[in-house]
């Protein structure tokens, strides 16, 4: 319930108590998002991250991001164990924050999301995979509008694991990456 106060003869709401911050885990384990320019090799690599140069360019009210920083992968160097690892942590945040976001290499990145839904289900929060298919250094780069598409989502998804990349959300199990269009699609058995 709102109070009254009284300014002059105009009278203004004020409210009762302020909305706690979200507490959101950021995951991140490498992929393309997070590849920069090696000039001596003259290839992208993941040799730094690049996350909290893109966190510092949104405006994030409201929200506490918590970095976790477990790896820094492209994708397709990920074993079983790389797998398992991301879905225990995961499943660890997922216990001690109001969401999770996990960026991650497109490549296998429903390999992961797969194991997450095996390990953790839809218990406690919701937990929100991204990627990029081009790196943030890139101009035309879909990594800031995947990332930000992502922490939104986890403030108003119910429980559950997810996928959320160029304007789409996608729930597991059933998501695979749909190589010829460069996106995210549910597969036919999921969907019918």
């Amino acid at each position: 319930m709102a109070k009254q106060a009284m300014n002059g003869d105009a009278a203004m709401p004020i409210i009762a108590h302020m909305e706690r911050k979200k507490r959101i885990a950021l995951i991140s384990t490498g992929g393309t998002i997070e590849k920069t320019y090696d000039e001596l090799k003259g290839v992208l690599d993941n040799r730094a991250s690049v996350l909290d140069v893109v966190l510092a360019t949104l405006q994030l009210d409201g929200t506490e991001i918590v970095r976790v920083p477990l790896m820094n992968k492209d994708s397709l160097e990920m074993t079983p164990q790389d797998h398992d690892l991301i879905a225990r942590t995961a499943k660890a945040m997922a216990e001690a924050y109001d969401g999770v976001v996990i960026v991650h290499g497109t490549d296998r990145l429903a390999i992961t999301g797969e194991r997450i839904v095996e390990l953790v289900g839809s218990k406690h929060c919701p937990i929100v995979m991204t990627g990029a298919m081009r790196p943030y250094v890139m101009r035309n780069t879909d990594a800031s509008q995947n990332l930000t598409e992502a922490l939104l989502a986890v403030q108003v998804l119910a429980k559950g694991v997810y996928v959320v990349m160029h304007n789409k959300v996608l729930q597991f199990p059933g998501v695979i990456k749909d190589r010829d269009r460069g996106t995210f699609v549910r597969t036919e058995k999921a969907s019918g």
